[in-house]
């Protein structure tokens, strides 16, 4: 694994009253006066094609979208009177594929936003999240070849167009972990986060951060959206348990904290709803999202998940026809409202945004064991044990089984509400946590066999 520019062996927040919507000890300013994480929260509106083939043929159709959703969310960004606003470009695979096009998207975006600062003075800031090709080859090479070497000029083209936040949803490990995952097989699982993973992303985030530095942009963060969010949308259609769910979401934080010991300051991406133990440990500013992102998936964690953003996001919305304006203008509206109420509360005084984010919390947590893992309370405990070590692999098993103690004491106290299913599931989960490797080398043994087709070890520097 590559040397770490940081590594965290302590929390930047330590009482859970501190953990809360729009501060962060390490606030991030960007693009155009832009600052996060220092006393508000602002929406980050997030936006894709309607169903289209992207292709020569169609390019000028998908550049005429971009141009339009532009207009439309500035439009309502003066309606609305925002106090700042960041936008959220996820490239489609082509558009990463063929990096100029991204490029040409990124500068339709830049544009759209200088123009709104410069009539308005709003603050505001464009991120491009460039898509992970890398596994279009199986098992993925991941280092080297041509989908590296795409997306890498991706980042470059997107920082040159006028990106001021990069980031990725990257892939390293999945390969494992889907297998593991639909097997319920808790070593496979903490091996593809915790060892794959996260020497995937130690090497891909000083790549990032080279570029970044580069173009004097932010390096912005990751997410486990393919490994915990994939858990929690098979809870959600009940072909797994929830509190699997639960365990593979607290899992996945100390793979993405290696993004900020390779050089990310945030904001975290939207979809890592590890952010909040991100957000413990670092200090950077997170990107949350939860009931505004039904418009691309369901949850169970549609309020909790707002308790520490510093940016509150949609995930992303097609840019369709409503009865009111485009999907992205009413989608904006929808946070830049719960934004509002966010800062009044702060507004108001540290002890009513608390009370605003508790409640917030109290909402989801008896429905759900997942909910659980963003309590600020367990935030923090979990990210204590991560912290207590340095490597990867160890760091993940601390904090599966921190995350079954958390699970334990909440049913024990009545705080959750676990049927007869899932608690014969939570049994076998203890069990297995307590039955993991100790020792890396050990764990990568005991998967060999049933993974060893899976995965290429070169690809992860072992």
């Amino acid at each position: 694994m590559s040397a770490k520019n940081k590594t965290y062996q302590g929390l930047a927040i330590t009482d859970a009253s501190e953990l809360i919507f729009g501060h962060c000890p390490r606030p991030v300013t960007c693009g155009n006066k832009l600052t996060l994480g220092n006393g508000q929260v602002y929406p980050e509106i997030n936006f894709t094609l309607p169903p289209m083939l992207i292709n020569d043929e169609t390019w000028g159709e998908v550049r005429r979208h971009y141009e339009e959703i532009a207009q439309a969310v500035a439009r309502r960004a003066k309606a609305l009177s925002l106090p700042g606003l960041v936008v959220e470009f996820e490239q489609l695979p082509p558009m990463t594929d063929r990096p100029q096009w991204g490029a040409e998207i990124t500068a339709i975006l830049h544009e759209g936003l200088d123009r709104l600062h410069a009539e308005t003075g709003m603050p505001t800031a464009l991120r491009v999240t460039v898509v992970d090709l890398r596994d279009a080859e199986r098992p993925p090479v991941l280092r080297t070849g041509p989908s590296w070497e795409k997306m890498r000029e991706a980042f470059t083209c997107a920082a040159q167009a006028g990106a001021d936040i990069l980031s990725i949803e990257s892939i390293g490990g999945k390969e494992v972990h889907d297998q593991a995952l639909l097997l319920g097989d808790l070593t496979g699982i903490v091996v593809g986060l915790g060892s794959l993973g996260g020497r995937d992303m130690a090497w891909l985030w000083d790549e990032i951060t080279a570029i970044a530095q580069r173009y004097n942009v932010v390096s912005g963060g990751d997410t486990a959206c393919g490994f915990a969010n994939t858990a929690m949308q098979l809870a959600g259609q009940g072909m797994i348990p929830s509190v699997l769910a639960a365990v593979v979401r607290a899992a996945s934080g100390p793979r993405s904290l290696e993004a900020y010991e390779h050089g990310a300051v945030g904001p975290s991406k939207d979809c890592a709803y590890e952010g909040p133990v991100m957000k413990a440990i670092t200090g950077c500013p997170i990107s949350m999202e939860g009931k505004s992102a039904c418009c691309a998936h369901f949850s169970p964690l549609g309020n909790i998940a707002a308790a520490a953003a510093d940016l509150w996001s949609n995930e992303s919305v097609q840019n369709v026809r409503l009865l009111s304006g485009s999907a992205p203008e009413a989608f904006l509206e929808l946070l830049a409202y719960d934004c509002r109420l966010f800062n009044t509360a702060l507004s108001a005084g540290n002890g009513e945004a608390v009370r605003l984010r508790d409640w917030l919390v109290a909402g989801d947590l008896p429905l759900s064991v997942e909910a659980l893992m963003l309590e600020p309370a367990t935030v923090l405990d979990l990210a204590r044990s991560i912290v207590e070590v340095e490597d990867g692999y160890t760091r993940t098993v601390r904090v599966v089984r921190e995350a079954c103690a958390a699970i334990q004491k909440a049913v024990d106290r009545r705080r959750i509400r676990m049927d007869t299913r899932e608690s014969k599931w939570f049994e076998r989960l203890r069990a297995s946590a307590e039955a993991l490797p100790a020792r890396e080398p050990d764990a990568l043994a005991a998967v060999a066999e049933q993974y060893a087709d899976l995965y290429r070890v070169d690809a992860y520097g072992l």
